[in-house]
C-alpha cells in the first residue's frame, strides 16, 4: 500500500509499504477513505525526530471502510463505515470505563511513562503505524472504531477522530459560567472548532486570537470577536480586559501549545536539539524544558482572577518554567490533557446532521490525494495558502 512515512526533519514521503494484516483476534483492517493533517503532525515533522524511526507511518485522523475483521470481532463486519479515534484504547479497563480513554491502562506506554498509545505518533506513545495510508490495522475492533452511517460525505464524520472531541473537551474543561466570556488562543483547526462549539453551547462572549488573516476571517464570519496578535501582541492583556469588563476572560483555551510565536529561547532550544544525534537528543527531549510558552503565558495574563485555563495545545517539555506566584495569586485553575475521544462522541454525534450547526461540511480548506501530502505538510508548517484543515484521500490520483 501507499503511506506517508517519516524520513527526517521536514522530510516526509509517500512510500510503498507492506499492507497491514490481522494480528490479534479482535483486530480489523480499515481501507482509509479520508484522513486529516493535524497540527500535532507538525511536531513530528519539525521537532520530535529523536523519538522517531525512519519509515514510521504518520497520521491519526482516519476514517474508512472495514475490509477485514478478526475472528473475535462481533461488533463490525466488512463494509461497515467507521471513524478511528486517535487514542488506541481498549474500552474496558478502569480508565476507559471512567471516560479517560487517553489514559487506557491496556495500552499505556509504561516503558516511557506515558498514557495511552496513539496512532501515528512517536516512541513516547507506542509508535503505532498511523492512518495517513491506504489501509490501517485497528485493534479492539469491538470497542474502538466509531460506526457512522452511509450516505453523507466523509467531511461530516472524519473530525470525530480528533478535532471535534479535542475541541469539545477543551470547551467543557474551560467550564465557562452562564453568561461568561471565553478567549481562544490560536485559531487553527482545534481553536476554530472551539469557537464554534462554544457559540453552539450558548457562550455569549467568544474571543478568538491569532495572527493569520485567513484564520481570523473564518472566525469572524461565524460571529466570533477576533484580535489580531500581530497588531495587538504587546498589549494583548489590556485589549482582552477592555472587552471583558476590566477583569479578563472567565476562561481561556490555549489551542496553540509548544509552537507559540515570540519565545526565542524556546525556539533556539528546539533548533539545537533537533540537530543533535538521536542518542543524545531523545533523553534531553524527555527531561528538559523545551517549549515555547508564549501562548500559555498569554493565557495566564488574560484570564481573570479565579478563572480557568483549558489547555488543548500540546506541550512536551518536562521542566518548563511556570509563573507559579502569579498563578497562585490569581487563583487560576488549570485543566488539560489528550482528548478522551469516545467520552465525548455521544454528545457530538447528534450534531453531525444535515443542519450542520458546527459547520463541519465546509470545515476543510484543502482536499488532496495522499500523494500530495509532503507538499501539504510544508504549506501547513509555514501557514501558507490559507490552509487551516487538510483532508487527504488515499487511493486518489495526484
Amino acid at each position: 500500500m501507499r503511506a506517508l512515512t517519516w524520513h527526517g526533519k521536514r522530510d516526509v514521503r509517500v512510500d510503498t509499504v507492506p499492507d497491514p494484516r490481522i494480528e490479534d483476534p479482535t483486530d480489523v483492517v480499515v481501507r482509509v477513505t479520508s484522513t486529516g493533517l493535524c497540527g500535532s503532525d507538525l511536531h513530528l515533522y519539525e521537532l520530535f525526530g529523536p523519538l522517531m524511526d525512519e519509515g514510521d507511518i504518520l497520521g491519526h485522523e482516519p476514517m474508512g471502510i472495514v475490509e477485514e475483521v478478526g475472528p473475535g470481532v462481533t461488533a463490525l463486519r466488512p463494509g461497515d463505515r467507521v471513524v478511528v479515534p486517535f487514542n488506541v484504547s481498549c474500552g474496558t479497563c478502569w480508565m476507559c470505563s471512567r471516560g479517560l480513554q487517553s489514559q487506557c491502562e491496556t495500552t499505556q506506554v509504561r516503558s516511557e511513562g506515558s498514557g495511552a498509545a496513539l496512532f501515528g505518533y512517536t516512541k513516547l506513545y507506542g509508535q503505532v503505524p498511523g492512518g495517513q495510508a491506504e489501509y490501517l490495522r485497528v485493534p479492539f475492533g469491538n470497542t474502538l472504531p466509531i460506526t457512522v452511517p452511509d450516505g453523507p460525505p466523509d467531511d461530516r464524520f472524519v473530525y470525530l477522530s480528533d478535532v471535534l472531541p479535542t475541541a469539545w473537551q477543551a470547551v467543557r474543561y474551560a467550564d465557562v459560567p452562564d453568561g461568561g466570556s471565553l478567549v481562544v488562543l490560536g485559531l487553527g483547526p482545534v481553536g476554530d472548532m472551539c469557537t464554534r462549539i462554544a457559540r453552539h453551547l450558548g457562550i455569549p462572549d467568544v474571543i478568538g486570537i491569532d495572527l493569520v488573516p485567513e484564520r481570523l476571517e473564518r472566525a469572524r464570519a461565524r460571529g466570533v470577536t477576533t484580535i489580531d496578535l500581530k497588531a495587538h501582541g504587546r498589549e494583548l492583556g489590556d485589549v482582552v480586559r477592555g472587552l471583558t469588563g476590566g477583569r479578563g476572560a472567565d476562561a481561556v483555551i490555549d489551542a496553540v501549545g509548544m509552537e507559540a510565536h515570540g519565545s526565542p529561547v524556546g525556539r533556539a532550544a528546539h533548533e539545537v536539539i533537533g540537530w543533535l544525534p538521536d542518542v543524545v537528543a531523545a533523553p534531553m527531549m524527555k527531561a528538559a524544558g523545551l517549549d515555547r510558552l508564549g501562548a500559555l503565558y498569554a493565557a495566564i495574563d488574560v484570564v481573570r482572577r479565579g478563572g480557568t485555563i483549558s489547555i488543548s495545545g500540546v506541550y512536551g517539555g518536562a521542566a518548563d518554567p511556570m509563573p507559579l506566584l502569579t498563578m497562585f495569586d490569581k487563583q487560576i485553575q488549570l485543566r488539560m490533557g489528550q482528548a478522551n475521544v469516545l467520552r465525548w462522541v455521544p454528545d457530538i454525534l447528534p450534531l453531525l446532521s444535515d443542519d450542520d450547526p458546527l459547520g463541519v461540511d465546509g470545515f476543510a480548506t484543502h482536499r488532496m490525494p495522499l500523494e500530495s501530502a509532503p507538499d501539504a505538510y510544508a504549506t501547513f508548517q509555514r501557514k501558507g495558502d490559507g490552509m487551516v484543515k487538510t483532508l487527504f484521500t488515499p487511493g486518489a490520483s495526484a
